[in-house]
């Protein structure tokens, strides 16, 4: 079974991006794809359009599908206000007081996105086998789920919804946040499933980016700049733990293959101010650093 694994990385996913388009071109064929915050939107939107043709044509061009993806961000996702917008001072200060908090930032343009291009009779009939991992707030715990478990797209919502900065997403009376908090590479599941060759797509390179200047009393860049050293800790330990499990199984007798694409140095995004250029930018560079290690798997 081979599956497609997709990291979080909040915006820095248009490295993803890339890096997917370099494996669906090498001719790889996913059976499953599984993905924690904006690898959660991606896995979803893959799957979507995968089904989308073949229910038009019955059958799957994975390339096509690939650039479907690319021509989505480039299209959708140009500035902040794509995906979120700044919250009132004045509502927010009251939301705060009142106990009715839902973030600094209101991530309405990014749901309406997802809405517009995402159908849950496409997921549900897919064959392609699609989870996604939030973390329950009251619990603590990773919850990973598949479209046919119900309430899948609020639970994509949930998983891409940043901590402090976007609200907690109500599902069955219960809250649910980005999957990042506990995984940020979703390779666990995929190996549950039966997974024996996977493509993992990571958005952090082994170190991190190291700002000039940060101005540690903005509060956004604050909670980002946290969020960024944690969630590059947690993916650098879930890719450790993935070759350990891949060394272990191939010594015992299991073949299981691993191919892990990722930034070689941190990619540099601003969560504030990007643009279009900078999406572009990141998605080629994604897509260099796919093609880089592919080559080198081609040549062992």
């Amino acid at each position: 079974m081979k599956a497609l694994v997709l990291g979080g990385g909040s915006m820095k996913g248009a490295f993803q991006v890339g890096a997917i388009q370099s494996v669906l071109e090498s001719g790889f064929e996913p059976d499953m794809i599984y993905g924690i915050s904006v690898g959660a939107l991606n896995a979803t939107f893959l799957v979507n359009e995968a089904e989308r043709q073949r229910t038009d044509s019955g059958k799957v061009n994975w390339q096509l599908v690939s650039r479907r993806l690319l021509e989505f961000w480039i299209k959708n996702i140009t500035h902040p206000q794509d995906i979120s917008t700044l919250r009132s001072r004045v509502m927010l200060g009251v939301n705060t007081l009142m106990s009715r908090f839902d973030g600094l930032l209101d991530p309405s343009p990014l749901h309406n996105l997802i809405r517009q291009n995402v159908k849950d009779e496409l997921l549900e009939k897919s064959l392609i086998k699609l989870k996604v991992g939030a973390v329950n707030i009251e619990s603590g715990e990773m919850k990973y789920v598949s479209p046919s478990d119900g309430h899948f797209l609020d639970y994509v919502r949930a998983s891409s919804s940043i901590p402090m900065l976007m609200p907690a997403v109500e599902i069955e009376d219960d809250f649910y946040l980005d999957g990042g908090l506990r995984e940020v590479i979703p390779i666990r599941p995929a190996l549950a499933d039966g997974a024996t060759e996977v493509v993992l797509i990571g958005c952090h390179s082994p170190h991190l980016y190291q700002p000039e200047g940060i101005n540690a009393r903005n509060l956004i860049t604050l909670i980002e700049r946290i969020r960024d050293i944690t969630v590059n800790e947690v993916a650098n330990s879930n890719i450790i733990w993935a070759e350990s499990f891949a060394e272990r199984a191939n010594l015992r007798g299991t073949p299981m293959k691993l191919t892990v694409i990722r930034p070689t140095s941190p990619p540099v995004l601003d969560l504030q101010h990007f643009t279009s250029d900078d999406i572009s930018r990141l998605i080629v560079e994604g897509y260099k650093a796919g093609i880089e290690v592919l080559r080198k798997k081609v040549v062992v």
